[in-house]
């Protein structure tokens, strides 16, 4: 028997409706704030997300799925969204168009990690990128709208945290005091931040390891590297924040995995994930479309994953949309099993959900398998009733039965399944 890949997730029938249910209250409030969907390849070449992602990340050292192209080009499967995205802003020239671009996208993203809860190697996210806009409520827009999705599915436990990041001439006047200090504990340090000294200090601060935040704890903090441009840019996204009433903390480790984030950064956190806690984060990225040469544009975005939000939704919160009513049509005999398989095509035209089990040849083991599939309802045609020209609707809870005409199936159901 061949087994699926480590780390790769069968989503079995019984879970889709979760996943459903969360994918359509994203796009139903991506829809509310203007955000448009757009479609990215699943692979690109590899140097757009070395040069976007950075090439002294995590994501770029260790954990792309990189292979060769036949004609030997480097190509990868995408390990997140927002490189795809700004690769196709800039190649259709979506500048040029005089309106806010916002882009919405759904998708798997692809990381070789250690498989664990809510991370896998192939996950699955949601995510937002408004392009084109160097204002404050740019940001609040797209917090807001990732407060509101993740607040309309019940979950429980959720923090807003958020840091300045400031510009690169801000990150690049801090660095120097932050390395001296961790070299001064570099001791102390695990090995992943002890080797980030060098390639990427700022992740030392974000580490999950309980030994560096207490060492980090210490550290100078890039608050006060930051300039009077970027202290008041951030004042107005928290103040824009107050006004609207998201709730949010303030977190100066926060410094996020990706190399192309300045100003706002943000993450949204749950109590019961574990250590890897962060549902959903972004943050503003006003240089990534310049770095990967399209025109000086700024930008902001978030991605959440799907994986851990089904974790967390109750289900009970889940609202499924669409017909409740399921029929089931019990057809057997010669005759009963060829007027059913007209009537499953009827009810299913008309906009009826209507299921059968071909393999069922009696009405006993029919209704068995309706009581199994959950149906509302059943409509029996033997072949008594294809003579009397009607079928027998039967409500599987209350057990009442209603004779109805075959020729005009659809529209005799209707009533009866109290469905619009």
């Amino acid at each position: 028997m061949i087994k699926g890949i480590k780390g790769v997730k069968d989503l079995l029938p019984e879970e889709t409706p979760r996943w459903r249910f969360i994918e359509e209250t994203a796009r139903r409030w991506a829809d509310r704030y203007g955000f448009h969907e757009i479609r990215i390849p699943i692979f690109e070449v590899t140097t757009l997300f070395a040069r976007s992602i950075g090439a002294s990340t995590d994501i770029v050292e260790k954990e792309m799925y990189t292979f060769q192209d036949r004609d030997g080009t480097s190509l990868t499967l995408r390990p997140e969204g927002t490189a795809g995205t700004v690769r196709a802003y800039i190649e259709h020239n979506r500048g040029a168009v005089p309106v806010p671009q916002k882009y919405s996208y759904f998708g798997p993203m692809f990381r070789h990690e250690r498989p664990q809860a809510g991370r896998l190697r192939q996950f699955h996210q949601f995510g937002v990128e408004s392009l084109g806009m160097a204002d404050p409520r740019a940001d609040v827009e797209v917090i807001a709208l990732l407060w509101r999705f993740l607040s309309d599915l019940g979950l429980q436990g959720l923090t807003l945290e958020i840091n300045n990041l400031g510009y690169i001439g801000d990150r690049e006047t801090y660095r120097p005091h932050l390395v001296t200090y961790l070299r001064q504990h570099q001791s102390g340090l695990c090995g992943n931040c002890q080797r980030r000294i060098d390639t990427n200090p700022l992740r030392v601060l974000d580490c999950k390891v309980l030994e560096c935040r207490t060492i980090t704890e210490g550290a100078p903090r890039l608050a006060d590297s930051l300039s009077d441009k970027a202290r008041d840019y951030f004042t107005g996204v928290l103040q824009g924040l107050d006004l609207i009433q998201i709730p949010y903390l303030l977190n100066h480790r926060l410094v996020r995995g990706l190399d192309y984030y300045n100003l706002t950064t943000f993450e949204v956190t749950a109590t019961n994930l574990g250590a890897q806690n962060a549902v959903g984060a972004g943050g503003r990225y006003d240089g990534l479309v310049e770095t990967l040469s399209g025109p000086p544009t700024p930008a902001v975005g978030f991605a959440v994953g799907l994986e851990r939000i089904a974790m967390l939704l109750a289900d009970s919160a889940i609202r499924t949309s669409g017909d409740k009513a399921v029929i089931y049509v019990a057809a057997f005999g010669e005759q009963g099993s060829l007027a059913g398989l007209s009537a499953l095509e009827n009810l299913r035209v008309s906009g009826i959900s209507a299921v059968s089990d071909f393999r069922s040849s009696t009405l006993k083991a029919h209704l068995r398998q309706a009581d199994r599939l959950g149906c509302g309802f059943s409509l029996i045609i033997g072949d008594d009733e294809v003579i009397k020209g009607t079928g027998i609707l039967r409500n599987m809870v209350s057990k009442s039965q209603y004779d109805l005409p075959l020729a005009a199936l659809s529209t005799a159901i209707q009533p009866l399944l109290n469905i619009s």
